[in-house]
């Protein structure tokens, strides 16, 4: 499949959860702890870093490191290191570090796969309530202990009858907000803050759409492997390819997307 033999794809699926398992302990050590050596990324509002982002990126580059020494590796906390097999391993250690600075179970662990046309194998892993979400490579799969659940987007959904989901009320620039206001009119049912989270359900068969702006490529990738092997679609708000970020739309089907793109595409969006 993908160019990748039964075997080879065995061998990365295995690195792709010791990679997880290994961040796994370091968000766990400090999940819900009073110190959390948070720092503020931004230069105005609130964009948090923590101890436990940094050291969790740099225990899933040392797996990475000793086990797939020739790919490259793209990480939110410490950059690009560049690669020879034409493979990039792309990480969020923490994506929803606002949710773990609160504590809230809402953020999970991204890690992807990627060759020239974009991600091949992906999880979003929520280590606190012990949910890991794996999709490429023909699986699609729900682990949470000894326990193996076949994930599906659910049959589609009428726009009116959607839940419609985004990290923060306060999506993108004052335009695209208004694009998603006028999709989430539409909707049945709107939810906010859930970060990561969102593309699993959407996975899993309860959530119909997620739409976002301003994310970046280790924001998307492996919830682009993780919907699409349910059977989703993601794609930016024109319907092109939205490996490298951006604004964002993971739909159930491909009549919900189109329907939704149709209301999103309406905004007069530079770029």
């Amino acid at each position: 499949m993908g160019g990748f033999s039964k075997s080879e794809q065995n061998i990365l699926m295995s690195v792709l959860c010791r990679a997880a398992d290994a961040a796994r302990v370091v968000t766990l050590a400090y999940f819900r702890q009073p110190d959390l050596g948070t720092e503020n990324k931004a230069a105005t509002g609130y964009d948090p870093v923590t101890i436990a982002d940094r050291k969790a990126e740099l225990a899933i580059r040392e797996i990475l490191q000793d086990l797939r020494p020739h790919d490259g590796i793209l990480g939110e906390e410490y950059g690009e290191v560049t690669g020879s097999s034409g493979l990039t391993w792309v990480l969020d250690p923490i994506d929803g570090t606002r949710g773990f600075v609160a504590g809230a179970p809402t953020w999970g662990t991204l890690i992807s796969l990627r060759n020239a046309d974009g991600p091949v194998l992906g999880l979003i892993d929520q280590p606190y309530i012990g949910e890991r979400f794996i999709g490429g490579f023909g699986v699609s799969q729900l682990q949470r202990g000894s326990t193996r659940t076949p994930l599906a987007v659910r049959p589609a959904a009428t726009l009116a009858d959607a839940t419609l989901a985004s990290t923060m009320p306060e999506i993108g620039t004052p335009v695209e907000r208004a694009a998603f206001n006028s999709l989430s009119q539409q909707v049945r049912l709107t939810r906010f803050g859930m970060d990561c989270y969102a593309y699993a359900l959407v996975a899993a068969g309860t959530v119909d759409l997620v739409v976002e702006a301003g994310l970046n490529p280790y924001d998307i990738q492996a919830p682009i492997a993780v919907v699409q092997a349910a059977g989703g679609i993601v794609s930016d708000w024109q319907g092109n390819p939205v490996h490298d970020g951006g604004r964002v739309i993971a739909a159930a089907s491909a009549a919900l997307h189109d329907a939704a793109l149709e209301i999103l595409s309406q905004a007069d969006l530079p770029g």
